[in-house]
């Protein structure tokens, strides 16, 4: 069995190509081409932290993964990261194990942040005249750097509780060459941006429904287990669009779940992302249309990253 480091990892790690398998990933998925079980939580309350257990196997394969991502969000605080984890490979064959990809769950944030950068291409309006940063750690700064291939924007607005936080962000996005504006009233920073993208773990409402304006793209990526909750559920029900990364998944615990289950999302256009990449073309239909995208992360895009990895060692 190969043990592949953080290092090994990141020296095999190109964009491009993994994007094009996260693509035929989320395609297969809405196919119903990929085995993927319900995802194992856990919630630790007293650390503030979280885990997930995913797995997923892709027909035709002959490898499946098993990953396993932790959160531990006051880990900053004691120098060290708050994302943590591990990636299994397995055959499909033996059952023999293959690899273990000791990532310190890396491979989850980049592999977040290009869904992000996939839903941008999809929603994102084409008058961007700044972007929106929600959040202001590892998660936060991926995103912004996904970016930056799809828009000239490089306006940016960045949003968080912590000032230190904030000037750190700052100063890491001005050194890629955006000019930053840092803000603590998530209202402010709506009124600039037309795309945003959320990276919180937060467990109440940041941006509201009135704050939000026409025209304007959300990428929410921080609400991936019970109970977290980024945008008020009115704004999730205001929404022209809704694209998600697995129904079921986001039904239950992302984003759209709150108004999913008060019924206040039947009459609204609610789009795998899998199902919009097959049928080849943009979303967004009109320049005013509000769209959220709800990514609660599958386990069919840890198999599709590992299977990039793994071929360039």
């Amino acid at each position: 069995m190969k043990i592949i480091n953080q290092q090994q990892i990141i020296d095999s790690f190109d964009a491009e190509s993994i994007t094009s398998l996260l693509k035929s990933g989320f395609i297969a998925y809405s196919r119903q081409q990929a085995q993927q079980p319900p995802v194992q939580h856990f919630l630790f309350e007293q650390a503030a932290g979280d885990c997930c257990i995913k797995s997923a196997w892709l027909e035709g394969d002959e490898q499946f993964v098993v990953k396993v991502s932790a959160g531990f969000y006051r880990n900053p605080a004691q120098g060290l990261a708050s994302n943590q984890g591990l990636l299994m490979a397995f055959s499909a064959l033996t059952g023999e194990p293959q690899a273990l990809l000791l990532d310190e769950g890396w491979l989850t944030a980049l592999r977040t942040a290009l869904a992000g950068r996939i839903a941008a291409e999809l929603c994102a309006p084409t008058d961007i005249p700044a972007i929106g940063i929600v959040g202001c750690g590892m998660q936060a700064r991926l995103q912004l750097q996904q970016l930056k291939p799809l828009t000239p924007c490089r306006d940016v607005w960045v949003w968080g509780r912590n000032e230190p936080a904030l000037q750190a962000f700052r100063h890491d996005a001005e050194a890629e060459g955006f000019r930053v504006q840092t803000t603590q009233n998530a209202a402010e920073l709506a009124a600039h941006c037309r795309l945003i993208v959320t990276t919180t773990p937060s467990r109440e409402p940041i941006l509201q429904a009135a704050d939000i304006q026409p025209g304007t793209h959300i990428t929410a990526i921080g609400a991936d287990t019970h109970g977290k909750q980024e945008l008020a559920t009115d704004l999730v029900a205001r929404a022209d669009l809704l694209l998600v990364d697995a129904l079921s998944q986001c039904a239950d615990y992302g984003e759209i779940a709150t108004a999913y289950r008060q019924g206040l999302l039947t009459s609204k256009p609610i789009v795998e992302f899998g199902t919009a990449l097959a049928q080849g073309g943009r979303l967004r239909s009109s320049p005013q249309q509000i769209t959220i995208a709800d990514l609660t992360g599958l386990a069919i895009q840890d198999v599709q990253i590992v299977k990039g990895i793994l071929a360039r060692l």
